[in-house]
């Protein structure tokens, strides 16, 4: 049974451990998306989401303990100053997990993880769809006219 082994060791020592995770950190608030394995990703998931809800209220405790686990003066002014900003309405699940294949040497399990604030990508597929529709029973039709004018002004430029 393995009750209260929670903690994914990654094949390394507790120190060693605790830096690469910190280090991983650092990066992913600097970069705000890095490339790393399946078992890095989700580590580095639990280590880094504590803190992203810490950096919401910007206290000296807080800033202490979050840089207690980063280390990185400059990682820590950037979560509390830039990040925390971006993610001040979100409750919880600051980033995302994106499966990228196997690594060509070794075959691993590779995978991206940003932050979900950071990607216009898929935050601009959202904005579109917070617009409600509406029955167009007993209104007007929409006028189709200025859409081909449009398509026939593209075609005479080029």
């Amino acid at each position: 049974m393995r009750h209260g082994k929670k903690v994914n060791h990654l094949g390394r020592k507790t120190a060693h451990r605790k830096s690469m995770l910190a280090n991983m950190a650092c990066s992913l608030i600097e970069h705000k998306r890095i490339n790393t394995t399946v078992a890095k990703a989700k580590a580095l998931k639990q280590f880094v989401e504590p803190m992203i809800t810490k950096s919401k209220e910007d206290t000296t405790h807080n800033r202490r303990i979050v840089m207690a686990r980063l280390r990185q003066k400059e990682a820590v002014a950037e979560l509390f100053r830039d990040v925390a900003a971006k993610v001040a309405d979100r409750p919880g699940g600051y980033t995302r997990i994106i499966k990228l294949g196997n690594r060509l040497g070794d075959n691993a399990d590779m995978a991206m993880i940003e932050l979900v604030d950071y990607n216009e990508i898929y935050n601009a597929d959202k904005a579109k769809k917070k617009t409600t529709r509406r029955s167009r029973r007993g209104g007007s039709k929409p006028a189709v006219a200025p859409v081909v004018e449009a398509k026939a002004t593209n075609e005479e430029e080029e």
